[in-house]
């Protein structure tokens, strides 16, 4: 069985970042399996970054997943609601609806007193996603860069 390739929670993060930062797939964060060096590739041109010829081969590397494959996106925010903010399951709801659905979750957390307590869960739900992500492509989660 291979050795597990370390990697940082903060490498995984900024990982998740740049893979959600669009549409599914308009931007690509992939990890190399061998060393967990990180890519970043974009649908709309060249980032100025050298990539390695064989980028595209899931055998070296693998694209980190947008948030939303990882039901980190409206799916978490619909578990959030119920958990957390019953009483505006509906409202919250209305907002996926349209546009701007964060912005106005996020006027509402922030009337409700609850914006810090989104962040709290949202960062611990990001963290358990990421982790078992990494745990089921074979690499191993360290909180930081000095140590798991």
């Amino acid at each position: 069985m291979p050795t597990p390739v370390l990697i940082t929670l903060d490498t995984l993060e900024s990982a998740l970042q740049w893979s959600s930062a669009g549409a599914p797939h308009e931007h690509e964060a992939r990890l190399s399996r061998a060393t967990g060096e990180l890519f970043f590739k974009s649908m709309h041109g060249d980032l100025g970054e050298e990539l390695p010829d064989d980028i595209e081969d899931e055998t070296a590397y693998i694209a980190v997943p947008h948030k939303n494959d990882i039901d980190l996106g409206r799916a978490l925010v619909i578990a959030f609601a119920e958990e957390l903010a019953p009483t505006h399951l509906h409202e919250i709801e209305s907002f996926f609806r349209q546009k701007g659905a964060y912005a106005k979750l996020k006027a509402l957390l922030e009337r409700t007193q609850l914006l810090q307590r989104w962040y709290d869960y949202e960062a611990a739900a990001t963290r358990r996603a990421l982790e078992a992500w990494a745990t089921e492509n074979g690499f191993t989660v360290m909180k930081s860069a000095g140590g798991a």
